[in-house]
């Protein structure tokens, strides 16, 4: 067994590289629309341009993982953050709608670097002792999405291309970190190495939703994944477009959904879980997301847009309850499965959300906000076929 204490120095470069990462990603995301709508995007084409990064992840990801465990985690995690660096420096340089779609594209091909990282850890790390490591990775991720958007927000004001410029530059950090920090990890005699699984089996997929209770909250996590991600779209559509408002408002309004964020998976679920069940939380997660943001879509001003926005900032998140009641309901030996499923879920829903709610913005632009609301109503509807009590099954 390996020993934790001889991997502290990689995983404090693993935390600092993988903070870097998501401190570049963050900088970028609320100031794709401002920025990309200067070659005249419109918020359908803002969907698929979403939806360009999430579906090439989506396909990517896995193989990156495949190769991470046959050449070594360090060069593929490597790989990633030059990958991210150059899409950046892309974006930034883009001339055409093309080349935002080309870098972005590029950047989704790339960007499997937390499985990458997950997969560092599990080399590195006793199984009793991964848990505090994932956290802290989570941690860092939270962390790096706290400040980028503030970050990028703040340098817009220099230039809508700074920001993209100061991210990549960032990335080139990591890589560079990674490169001469970052020792390899893979054992050669891995039994993961020794894996024969499909690397995406859609078949898997479908019949998966068929299991007891497990296939349900699959199609939840479906449901919900396509509502947020649809609010997204909403969100960068409507304060652009009709609130007007300016790069670095946007920004700072992300921070304080990375604050709200913290402060409710930190201490709030915590606190909500000694008094009620997962699925209750559930339920009243969708709904109220369902009802505040549904009424962003009529708050076309921006003093009430702002209040609801603020109480909506506040509801729990409804993926952690997903996750432990997917997990409450499948077998140990199953747990791997059944979670990278439930991930693949979400990824969908990255897909799904940012078209269909694009598509609907060409008819009323806060229009991606009821549809969000009634997706998330689905949710709530498809509960009712959640038993009280379910065995635990095999996949």
């Amino acid at each position: 067994m390996k020993k934790t204490k001889s991997f502290s120095r990689v995983m404090v470069v693993l935390v600092m590289v993988m903070l870097i990462n998501a401190l570049s990603y963050g900088t970028i995301i609320p100031l794709l629309y401002p920025y990309a709508s200067r070659f005249g995007l419109n918020p359908t084409g803002l969907g698929f341009l979403f939806a360009s990064f999430s579906l090439c992840q989506f396909i990517a990801t896995p193989i990156i993982g495949r190769l991470s465990d046959k050449y070594g985690r360090r060069p593929l995690l490597i790989i990633s953050l030059i990958g991210t660096t150059i899409s950046l420096s892309l974006f930034a340089s883009a001339q055409s709608v093309i080349m935002l779609f080309i870098a972005r594209m590029l950047d989704g091909i790339t960007g499997g670097n937390m499985s990458v990282a997950q997969a560092v850890i599990a080399d590195s790390q006793k199984p009793e002792d991964r848990a505090k490591w994932f956290a802290l990775l989570g941690a860092s991720f939270g962390f790096g999405f706290l400040i980028g958007p503030a970050l990028g927000g703040v340098l817009s004001q220099y230039g809508l291309t700074v920001p993209f410029w100061v991210a990549a530059v960032i990335s080139a950090v990591g890589a560079v970190m990674a490169l001469t920090m970052l020792p390899e990890t893979r054992v050669e005699d891995s039994a993961l190495v020794k894996k024969k699984e499909k690397l995406i089996d859609p078949v898997r997929l479908v019949t998966a939703l068929r299991a007891p209770t497990t296939g349900i909250l699959l199609a939840i996590t479906l449901v919900a994944a396509i509502g947020q991600n649809a609010f997204v779209i909403g969100f960068q559509s409507v304060t652009v477009d009709v609130l007007k408002f300016s790069p670095t408002k946007i920004g700072l309004i992300f921070t304080g959904f990375g604050i709200a964020n913290i402060l409710m998976q930190g201490l709030g679920i915590k606190y909500l879980l000694k008094y009620f069940s997962s699925k209750k939380l559930l339920k009243w997660s969708l709904l109220l997301g369902s009802i505040f943001v549904g009424l962003m879509g009529f708050a076309i001003h921006p003093t009430p847009f702002l209040m609801i926005l603020g109480f909506y900032m506040f509801i729990p998140p409804s993926f952690p309850f997903i996750s432990g009641m997917i997990s409450g309901a499948t077998k140990d030996e199953d747990q791997g499965g059944i979670l990278g499923l439930s991930q693949a879920y979400t990824s969908l829903g990255q897909i799904i959300g940012p078209i269909l709610a694009g598509l609907a913005t060409a008819v009323y632009v806060p229009a991606a906000f009821w549809f969000a609301a009634i997706v998330w109503l689905f949710g709530v509807y498809l509960m009712k076929y959640i038993p009280e009590k379910a065995s635990k099954i095999n996949l």
